[in-house]
């Protein structure tokens, strides 16, 4: 872990300046005022059809200013870092609420020293762009040498590095510098089974070593097996009946079906199943729910979150019971609570709002393979795909991206790809067995409101007594 890099962070707004601003934010009538100041590169390169399709680099420098009077905000951003376009925004922020002088005083900003859950080891834009291009033809080669029904592979490279500060009216001054690097893979394979689709990610809050520690080739290899196995796959059934979710494949389903509606500015708009419910049992007593910012190399970890709070480890679900909230400080601070870490925003273009971060269920101790074992008839899910849920009511439906028959408590022949339907709540309260085998799942952008930001999720294998499976099959 490293401490704090202030000498960059001044660069970007040092204090001195950010108190001028804050003060003159508060002169016009608020209670609060807020700078986010951004420098964010990028690199990415995607290969396609054999050959480089697109390669791309970008860098974008600015401030957001937030000003708060009573309930009204007022929120404007600018590509100008120098004090005078701080001020100017910051002026035009404070009019936005048509406060009065409110007196409100700009507290002592007092630097931050959180130490960061990640160190990246190689900075990714010191690695030349060949370089980057030449591992994803490697890649391209290694997926279609797995078989030769293998007619199409696409594979894509990303880096990204976002150095902020954030100060605000309460005293608070920090900065993060997160350095995120990913690749994914995807095969398609043609045969008798129709087309087939296999595919394989990862992605981690560190450097270019992340291509030391992950074998790519071999990913691509496994990810064009997939593809080639599910050319053989019968019709997925249709029905309710028990399903085996793998560990890792099953956590976008939680983050998406139960994540969201544990969002406070969801709580506060009564626009939650989970509203009002603190200390009562919403889940199967196996279940505890966790949203942890600073698990180390995680795609969804930071030092403090987009308003300053240190990443927290939250648990949200206690064996079953419903024991908090996720909050920022707009939320919080209209409860006479703390932030949870969880104020989080797209760039400095945008507002702060209650967002997660790695989310997931912790471990059972439950061997998996006698999960299913003790499952005659069912569905194992081993990676689930997109859906769509609607957060006020937890109902879902979610692709199943690679799927198999259980029959006679053992994993029988592939599915094609089909459809889990069901209710976030519900399936919380029917996991009868829970896994000894926790891990991680794909990394993810979770889009709220227009705004996307990189997350986690994962879990142990887990079964669910009852869930709707939409297939084909008679």
């Amino acid at each position: 872990m490293t401490k704090t890099d202030f000498g960059l962070h001044s660069q970007l707004l040092s204090r001195d300046t950010a108190e001028r601003v804050l003060a003159a934010a508060l002169q016009r009538g608020g209670d609060f005022a807020e700078i986010f100041a951004e420098d964010r590169r990028s690199c990415a390169a995607t290969y396609d059809d054999s050959k480089i399709e697109e390669l791309t680099s970008g860098r974008s420098r600015g401030a957001g200013i937030r000003v708060i009077s009573g309930d009204a905000t007022g929120f404007a951003h600018t590509a100008d870092l120098s004090e005078s376009g701080l001020l100017t925004a910051a002026i035009t922020a404070a009019d936005a609420t048509r406060g009065t002088s409110s007196g409100t005083k700009v507290a002592a900003l007092s630097p931050q020293n959180i130490a960061n859950p990640s160190t990246p080891l190689i900075l990714p834009e010191t690695v030349e762009k060949a370089r980057k291009v030449e591992m994803l033809a490697r890649v391209d080669a290694a997926a279609r040498s797995v078989d030769n029904h293998i007619s199409q592979v696409a594979c894509r490279y990303g880096d990204n590095r976002r150095t902020f500060v954030v100060a605000n009216s309460r005293g608070i001054y920090g900065g993060d510098d997160q350095v995120k690097s990913s690749f994914s893979v995807t095969c398609v394979a043609v045969g008798d089974g129709g087309m087939q689709t296999g595919r394989e990610s990862i992605g981690h809050t560190v450097g270019f070593e992340i291509f030391e520690r992950y074998d790519v080739e071999e990913l691509a290899r496994q990810a064009a097996r997939r593809a080639v196995t599910k050319l053989k796959a019968r019709p997925a059934p249709s029905g309710t009946m028990p399903v085996v979710i793998g560990k890792g494949g099953g956590g976008v389903l939680f983050h998406e079906a139960c994540g969201h509606g544990l969002e406070a500015d969801h709580i506060a708009k009564n626009a939650s199943v989970f509203t009002g419910r603190i200390g009562e049992l919403v889940a199967s007593p196996l279940v505890t729910l966790i949203d942890d910012g600073t698990m180390p190399d995680e795609w969804g970890c930071y030092a403090i979150d987009d308003e300053g709070n240190p990443a927290r480890h939250n648990v949200l679900i206690q064996d079953g019971v419903l024991v908090d909230y996720m909050w920022d400080h707009l939320r919080a601070e209209q409860q006479g609570r703390d932030s949870s870490g969880n104020g989080r925003r797209q760039s400095y273009q945008h507002l702060p709002m209650v967002r997660m971060t790695n989310t997931y269920i912790a471990n059972g101790d439950a061997n998996p393979n006698d999960i299913i074992a003790d499952t005659p008839e069912g569905v194992y899910v081993a990676q689930l795909g997109g859906g769509q849920v609607n957060p006020a009511t937890g109902d879902f439906v979610f692709g199943m991206t690679e799927a198999y028959i259980i029959r006679n408590g053992e994993l029988a022949e592939p599915l094609r790809e089909g459809n889990l339907i069901g209710n976030g709540p519900e399936v919380l309260q029917n996991i009868d067995a829970l896994g000894n085998d926790f891990a991680m799942g794909s990394p993810g952008t979770c889009g709220k409101d227009g705004q996307g930001v990189p997350v986690g999720d994962g879990t142990p294998t887990l079964r669910v007594t009852a869930l709707t499976v939409g297939g084909t099959a008679n």
